[in-house]
């Protein structure tokens, strides 16, 4: 399993013409179905007097879905689908709406617009890559105040939370780091503490940096 992802930064639009028929794509970020499933319940009240509305969603978990929405089967959802799976996406969804123009386009004409149209409202996003992360926590002597922070540093810790224990005999540290980097860090803080300190782990997490373009 690879320890990243990658996902949409924010959402983005598109729109061609194909035989007076007009489509307009938009492209958004989500977690789960639920929220993919309201965002085009949105589209379908913002643009009720359009023909069609059809919509895929990827989700992280394995989830597909793809609807052709009202169109022959197989002509609109899955080639949108294709488009988020081609373009190596995760966790988001892209609704293609149609305005009929009177030209009926066949199946092959409707799959290659739909497909279009996806895609170029997946090019017009920014993008983001999602790595698996955990929260953990460590608590330590102040005598080990270095070793501690030393570790942080060179594992890449980040959302870093300082604190004291509540006795006021000890720090505290809460962190997130990439479950890639967890058994190094946690194998230096007990070299380093001849094993007086190890992290406590509490979750998994994603850790986010904005994908180069």
């Amino acid at each position: 399993m690879s320890d990243t992802f990658t996902t949409l930064a924010a959402p983005a639009e598109a729109q061609m013409r194909e035989k007076a028929s007009t489509f307009l794509a938009y492209a958004a970020p989500v977690e789960s179905e639920a929220e993919a499933r309201a965002i085009l319940a949105d589209r379908g009240k913002a643009l009720w007097d359009a023909t069609h509305h059809c919509s895929a969603w990827s989700l992280r978990g394995g989830t597909r879905r793809a609807n052709d929405g009202g169109e022959p089967g197989g002509s609109a959802g899955p080639p949108i689908l294709a488009a988020i799976e081609g373009a190596g996406l995760t966790d988001c969804v892209v609704i293609v709406t149609r305005y009929y123009g009177g030209t009926k386009l066949g199946v092959g004409g409707l799959v290659r617009a739909y497909g279009d149209a996806a895609a170029a409202s997946l090019q017009a996003a920014p993008r983001r890559v999602g790595t698996y992360a955990e929260r953990l926590a460590v608590r330590y002597a102040y005598e080990h105040t270095a070793a501690v922070m030393r570790a942080l540093e060179r594992g890449g810790a980040e959302e870093v939370e300082h604190g004291y224990a509540p006795e006021g005999n000890a720090g505290t540290v809460d962190f997130t780091l990439p479950r890639g980097r967890v058994q190094a860090l946690a194998d230096e803080l007990r070299e380093a503490t001849a094993g007086a300190v190890a992290p406590e782990r509490g979750g998994e997490c994603v850790l986010y940096r904005n994908a180069k373009t």
